[in-house]
């Protein structure tokens, strides 16, 4: 394992612009739906010269794959149904809490694996997550003038974000708690270190803190041999540091040292 991934996740703004849905039929017609539902006008073959990205949704493999190339040759990014071996792009089962959105993909390996791991997330996410985003929206320009520096907002949402932080999205009255924790947001980000022993190489054998740990520590300073599927676990943006150089003690943010064992 390498730490790489199969396909670039990416939200495409597609308000108001043109996007060709080939075929006819349930298939076509759910592309259509998606496209509508993103703000996007779906439009034929004939209008690929006003789009960028197109749906191609023909039971006909041979048709299908013509239709694509012809598309491919006007410099169209191309999905086709149930063909992921011709899709430049592939459509991931969406999870919706407005204006947040959850998107789960398998690279076309699998749809029916993507949805039912979407449902079993419905079931988790609060309702109400969406007003928790649109709290947070609007409270950022008070966030921003109490907390000049990026570093410190960025601590600041992540601690009040975390479990059982003032905000956790799990909880259903987050959303209510976003203007008590704005008048003194720096109260849930004090400096914390935390130490995990390392003793596997697989991230799936992490338990469910120490990924959580990974995914929000500012700084990690790691051993030489720890793998690169772990350290692929951590926030993009997170430094890394070598293990002989770890602090004593948290001087600022969230300090997390692996070790192995």
């Amino acid at each position: 394992m390498t730490g790489r991934i199969a396909s670039l996740p990416l939200f495409h703004q597609v308000s108001g612009c043109r996007i060709v849905v080939v075929g006819d039929g349930p298939m076509a017609d759910a592309k259509r739906r998606l496209v509508a539902r993103a703000g996007a006008i779906p439009c034929g073959e004939a209008e690929a010269h006003h789009a960028q990205i197109a749906f191609v949704a023909l039971e006909d493999e041979g048709a299908a794959a013509a239709v694509r190339q012809r598309l491919k040759a006007k410099g169209l990014l191309v999905n086709v149904a149930d063909r992921p071996d011709l899709c430049d792009f592939t459509t991931p089962s969406i999870l919706d809490r407005d204006p947040l959105l959850i998107a789960v993909g398998t690279g076309g390996a699998s749809a029916g694996l993507a949805k039912h791991v979407r449902l079993r997330l419905e079931a988790l996410l609060p309702q109400r997550l969406g007003e928790l985003a649109r709290a947070l929206a609007i409270g950022r320009d008070r966030l921003r003038a109490r907390l000049p520096d990026g570093d410190d907002r960025r601590r600041a949402v992540d601690a009040a974000l975390s479990e059982a932080g003032p905000l956790d999205p799990f909880s259903e009255t987050a959303a209510d708690r976003v203007e008590a924790w704005l008048a003194n947001p720096e109260a849930s980000s004090a400096p914390r270190m935390e130490a995990i022993v390392i003793g596997s190489d697989d991230p799936e054998d992490l338990t469910v803190r120490h990924a959580r740990w990974l995914g929000t520590a500012d700084a990690i300073y790691h051993a030489a041999d720890i793998a690169t599927s772990i350290l692929a676990r951590a926030r993009a943006d997170a430094g890394r540091y070598p293990l002989e150089d770890a602090p004593q003690k948290p001087s600022e943010g969230f300090t997390l040292i692996l070790r192995r064992g």
